[in-house]
């Protein structure tokens, strides 16, 4: 009988075992703490058709995911008290299982964000260039105006935005998916990555850089943690299992911000994964529905759903011996709570069973968009419970 199941039977009650424990007692099961996927796109409010926090909970627990960090780039965007508070009110209204959920604050061009909400918020998010809603700081004025103010985490989307506008026009005669690597290529998001190193070194500032993509950004991460600055970097599932090669099959369902990357860097995101530079795994879980991803280039929205297939991507590179079940850990647990001061953690976990083989399937998938980039994927290890607040869900 494994270890740890007396302690999951006391969360389920009586009438629930039997139908558990054929579940539960089978070799090979692990119980692992609450994981946490620390960068979202529940898309509340402003586009529920595309998700809300009822579906994406769900999707959650499918997954074998406690916790989730919410971006700000919502309609409207998050970027003050007021819309603070709306968000929550709404996002509580939606919500029916006891997911953990905490929120990012947005920077906004328009005002400047308030000190005050820097304990109500993980951080400030920074979009130094364009994607998903109309958040953006491209000015470096506005920038260095918040790095004066806000002294809490700050995160970013790392994408310079004058050549991304420079590169827009270079290759606007390009006319396929490819294009958006070459747009916002290796030096667009290397140029950002500069800019905010040297801003963190001026101010003093902890910095955590979202969905780190290229060779050319580790080594100025790697360059920064050794000079002691407190600079963290996430990587996301599509940069570690996705490359250009993808764009053939996937075509604009693979259009993501920053884009698909190279081989090359890929292979240097895995190495920064095992040598810890990558301090996180981030999804940036952001559905879009089919009918939207199949319009042509320029129409078509960037973005992936990803918090189904993170843990099984994860764990089937455990098997595979890419990675080590203490190093997942880390980046799906320690890490995240650490950096985010996350509380709330200690009765949430995930019952994996590290044999199972199975394919993604759309029709297991309860996000509201349906759809993944790895459908038809056969990976080994896979979340069969999800714990929330001591009690169980059993994922079928």
């Amino acid at each position: 009988m494994n270890t740890w199941l007396p302690k999951v039977k006391k969360l389920i009650s009586r009438n629930q075992w039997p139908k558990a424990e054929k579940y539960l007692k089978k070799e090979g099961l692990l119980l692992l703490p609450a994981m946490v996927d620390s960068h979202v796109h529940f898309r509340t409010p402003g586009q529920t058709y595309k998700e809300d926090w009822q579906t994406a909970s769900k999707a959650m627990v499918n997954g074998g995911i406690s916790a989730v960090i919410d971006m700000p780039n919502n309609l409207p965007a998050v970027i003050d008290q007021k819309t603070l508070n709306e968000k929550i009110r709404i996002v509580n209204n939606q919500i029916k299982l006891p997911v953990k959920h905490y929120f990012y604050l947005g920077a906004s061009s328009k005002k400047l964000p308030d000190p005050k909400l820097k304990n109500k918020v993980i951080g400030l998010k920074v979009f130094l260039g364009s994607s998903t809603g109309n958040l953006l700081i491209d000015k470096k004025e506005n920038l260095e105006k918040i790095f004066k103010i806000w002294t809490g985490l700050l995160a970013f989307h790392a994408e310079a935005e004058d050549l991304i506008c420079q590169r827009s026009i270079k290759y606007k005669h390009l006319n396929s998916i490819s294009k958006h690597s070459i747009i916002r290529n290796d030096e667009v998001a290397a140029k950002a990555v500069r800019q905010i190193i040297s801003l963190a070194k001026k101010y003093r500032r902890s910095v955590y850089i979202c969905h780190v993509s290229t060779k050319n950004e580790l080594e100025l991460i790697k360059r920064a943690k050794k000079q002691g600055m407190i600079i963290f970097a996430e990587a996301s599932p599509h940069h570690l299992f996705l490359n250009t090669s993808d764009y053939k099959k996937l075509k604009n369902k693979a259009k993501v911000n920053p884009p698909l990357r190279a081989a090359r860097d890929q292979k240097a995101l895995w190495q920064a994964v095992q040598d810890g530079t990558i301090d996180v795994i981030g999804t940036d879980h952001a559905p879009h529905l089919l009918k939207e991803k199949n319009q042509g280039y320029d129409k078509a929205p960037s973005g992936l759903p990803e918090i189904e297939t993170v843990l099984p991507l994860m764990l089937n590179s455990v098997s595979q011996k890419k990675i080590s079940l203490n190093r997942l850990v880390e980046l799906m647990h320690k890490n995240p709570k650490r950096i985010f001061k996350l509380k709330g953690l200690t009765k949430c976990g995930a019952i994996v069973d590290l044999n199972l083989v199975k394919k993604v399937s759309r029709k297991n998938l309860k996000t509201k968009c349906r759809w993944s980039p790895y459908e038809n994927w056969r990976l080994k290890g896979w979340p069969i419970a999800t714990i929330l607040n001591n009690k169980i869900y059993l994922i079928k």
